[in-house]
């Protein structure tokens, strides 16, 4: 696993909580929701002690909705995302963000204090996507460099790209999936795809 996977996990998790208006900017959707999704994890005994299904359902209500995963998938897949139909782009961005879910789930116990730290926003494309620069304070640890690539929808700012330390989530996947798409066709990573969520749900 990228060794990054954890942090980009709690990072993750912590930029999803309520909804926000079109009009709120995307260090705001940061800062805000940061204080709110820690508080959740710490009233949470069960989410803590690893609680899987408590955990899905806590992504699935305060995070998901802040993400884009078409964007998030058609940059992970790459060029290959132009050779699939209809319907396998559907179920590349269901396998994926399933991925995404139950791989960082377990960031939610992971959780020790850590403070978010707003550093700055980038605007980028004429106002309608930015970078959000942020550290992660680990209590007693170093700091670690997050930026949350994000862009404007009709639904508000959302998150498309996260980068730990100067390496970017969808890049260190697209890696990976070209290498089963080369090897295995559009189809082979889909059944990847599933593969790796059959393995998380027996962990």
């Amino acid at each position: 696993m990228w060794k990054g996977a954890r942090v980009a996990g709690l990072a993750l998790l912590l930029i999803g909580l309520n909804a926000f208006g079109v009009d709120t900017t995307p260090d705001e959707v940061i800062r805000k929701t940061a204080e709110d999704v820690i508080a959740s994890i710490k009233a949470d005994k069960a989410i803590q002690s690893g609680d899987r299904s408590k955990a899905y359902a806590l992504i699935d209500q305060k995070v998901l909705p802040h993400f884009d995963f078409n964007r998030m998938t058609r940059l992970a897949v790459g060029r290959n995302w132009n050779q699939a139909s209809a319907d396998q782009q559907k179920q590349l961005m269901d396998g994926f963000k399933d991925l995404l879910v139950r791989t960082y789930a377990s960031s939610l116990s992971q959780y020790k204090n850590q403070v978010v730290q707003i550093k700055g926003t980038e605007n980028q494309t004429g106002g309608t996507e930015a970078v959000v620069h942020s550290v992660i304070v680990p209590s007693g640890g170093q700091t670690i460099p997050i930026d949350y690539s994000m862009e404007k929808t009709g639904d508000g700012w959302k998150v498309y790209d996260i980068r730990v330390d100067g390496v970017s989530l969808v890049t260190n996947y697209r890696s990976e999936f070209s290498d089963i798409v080369r090897r295995n066709g559009v189809d082979g990573l889909i059944k990847a795809l599933d593969d790796k969520r059959k393995l998380a749900e027996k962990r």
